[in-house]
């Protein structure tokens, strides 16, 4: 496994690369176990820097802005870099970054996504093989983006040099998940209980709460149902293949979605494929009709329709 680097007398140690609108909870959960580190081990295990592609001040998802101590240039002989975005990261992509993170990749500096940082390093093309991880609410659209890619739901993924993590408290385990490997549990176990955190959750935990959480129900037909429906988006299946699958007859499943969601089962189906669509439309530049088709309507007509029935405006005006 892969431990970050302590600093030298030549680079910045570790690097945060702001991302207009990044999450500003993901970043401080990044940072404060690293100067906690320092501070109960009475030395400077971990030094950094925040940069940017200028010195002008970048503004977080919260509207608070940091300035960036250093520019891109200055801050290539980093050990490690860790790129912050936020749900904009998209819109906010630079070519100037792109080129760079590439320029870091063939140096072999230690890279992270931290919340949708992710996806600018799969635009950099610089994960290769590795197994990552994204926000739960961009893996769709990350997943169409980059077939390739190895995504998977944990909160956090370190995979020999690169470090991924899916947002706020996800930053925060995967650094004392960093310091225990690289100091020991007892000073990883210090900054736990310096910063009142009740455990340090390991990478194989889920970013999304159980679908029982979800639903507020545990009732296990139900739970299968949902399952099935969410692992056939594509090419959905029909209620009668639903019922077959999970062992109910039609009218048994219509019941179970009337008595614990209370609404019906095609209706809560069509809303998950809508929402998945929504995503895409928002996440991606996917034209609209394909789109459709990822999310299991025959024409872009039926699909239209049920958009703006659910959300109000036509799929094409969403992106505007």
């Amino acid at each position: 496994m892969m431990i970050i680097s302590q600093r030298n007398d030549q680079t910045a140690g570790i690097v945060f690369l702001l991302v207009p609108e990044f999450s500003m909870l993901a970043f401080t959960c990044a940072l404060e176990p690293l100067r906690a580190a320092n501070d109960l081990a009475g030395k400077e295990l971990y030094s950094w820097a925040t940069c940017a592609v200028s010195r002008d001040p970048v503004v977080a998802s919260n509207g608070i802005e940091i300035t960036p101590d250093l520019t891109l240039p200055e801050a290539l002989g980093a050990d490690a870099v860790f790129v912050c975005a936020g749900s904009g990261v998209q819109r906010n992509t630079d070519p100037r970054m792109i080129a760079w993170l590439k320029a870091a990749g063939r140096r072999n500096t230690v890279l992270g996504g931290i919340c949708t940082g992710t996806y600018l390093l799969a635009r950099a093309g610089v994960i290769g093989d590795r197994r990552t991880t994204i926000h739960w609410d961009n893996m769709a659209s990350t997943r169409e983006q980059f077939p390739q890619l190895e995504i998977s739901p944990a909160l956090f993924e370190i995979d020999g040099d690169r470090y991924t993590a899916a947002d706020g408290l996800a930053s925060l385990d995967m650094m004392l998940n960093e310091v225990r490997n690289a100091h020991g549990t007892e000073l990883a176990t210090a900054i736990r209980d310096r910063i009142m955190y009740d455990r340090i959750r390991d990478s194989d935990e889920q970013q999304r709460v159980a679908i029982t959480q979800r639903i507020g129900t545990s009732q296990p037909r139900l739970l299968e149902i949902i399952s099935l429906m969410e692992a056939n988006i594509e090419e959905p299946l029909s209620l009668a293949e639903l019922a077959c699958h999970c062992g109910v007859s039609r009218r048994q499943l219509e019941r179970l979605f009337r008595r614990y969601l209370h609404c019906v089962p095609r209706r809560y189906y069509l809303e998950m494929r809508l929402q998945r669509a929504r995503q895409l439309l928002l996440q991606t530049n996917i034209p609209v009709l394909e789109v459709a088709m990822t999310c299991g309507f025959i024409s872009a007509q039926h699909f239209s329709k049920c958009y703006r029935e659910t959300f109000g405006l036509p799929p094409s005006h969403e992106r505007h």
